[in-house]
């Protein structure tokens, strides 16, 4: 046998190989795409109860989110849209699409996002009277080193936090990564969010003095990582304010949303 045919022979069985594979990975990733969707949805459901101190281990997370209801809210007039499917709606998508968002000036972008969507998914609990319980609103914003996603939660006075967690960051472990620590995250609860009308709560540099008049809206600041903190406040400040969800939960608090 010439080399010639050697060689020919064995980039045959290498493509054939080649194929072969890549039509087993085509078919996995297929087969596994709904898996993977069932597992998204779960994580984040997870975060949101998470966000909101009502997630109890060892119960099943959709018997959980039973609780929970999805609406969606326009950002430019503060009231529901019902003609949107919340859970259809992509607001990451819709964030980027010019067609879907608006683009900010410098003076409303405090939480460096660019552009904010006309629409946004917020998630309601409702006690046995069928009052509104907990208000739980997305946010994002950016750190030191990346765009932080999380959750905030409000009591049904649209003003005292019950509690704030970020699922997805790119922030520095055990510095601006603390914004995952329990203990920290413990400090939300019981905050409040508006002073004289405006978005006054934000992390301090150091620990907050329980004694300090200005204790309700002041956060323990994260040790070295100043611009992680930062980044928080202002993305606290950015989706509580009149550019993000304070329009929303004013007219919430009148029955007029």
């Amino acid at each position: 046998m010439s080399s010639n045919d050697s060689t020919s022979k064995t980039l045959i069985v290498a493509f054939s190989l080649s194929i072969v594979c890549a039509v087993f990975v085509s078919a996995a990733t297929v087969m596994l795409k709904p898996i993977q969707e069932v597992n998204k949805s779960l994580d984040k459901k997870r975060n949101i109860l998470a966000a909101a101190g009502m997630l109890e281990e060892g119960v099943s997370i959709e018997e959980q989110f039973a609780k929970v209801t999805s609406r969606v809210v326009d950002l430019r007039t503060g009231t529901f849209a019902d003609d949107f499917d919340a859970k259809k709606y992509d607001q990451r998508k819709a964030a980027k699409d010019p067609a879907a968002s608006e683009k900010l000036t410098a003076e409303q972008d405090l939480a460096k996002i660019s552009r904010r969507e006309h629409y946004a998914v917020i998630y309601l609990v409702e006690n046995d009277a069928g009052d509104i319980d907990k208000i739980i609103l997305p946010i994002r914003g950016y750190g030191l080193w990346s765009t932080l996603h999380g959750f905030i939660a409000l009591e049904s006075d649209a003003n005292t936090v019950a509690g704030l967690g970020f699922y997805e960051h790119g922030e520095t472990p055990g510095l601006g990564g603390e914004v995952d620590n329990p203990r920290w995250k413990a400090v939300w609860p019981g905050k409040q969010v508006y002073r004289d009308g405006d978005v006054t709560l934000g992390l301090i540099k150091g620990t907050v003095d329980p004694a300090a008049g200005n204790a309700p809206w002041q956060i323990d600041g994260l040790a070295g990582a100043t611009l992680t903190g930062r980044g928080v406040t202002n993305l606290v400040h950015f989706w509580l304010g009149e550019n993000g969800f304070e329009p929303f939960l004013n007219k919430l608090q009148a029955g007029e949303a």
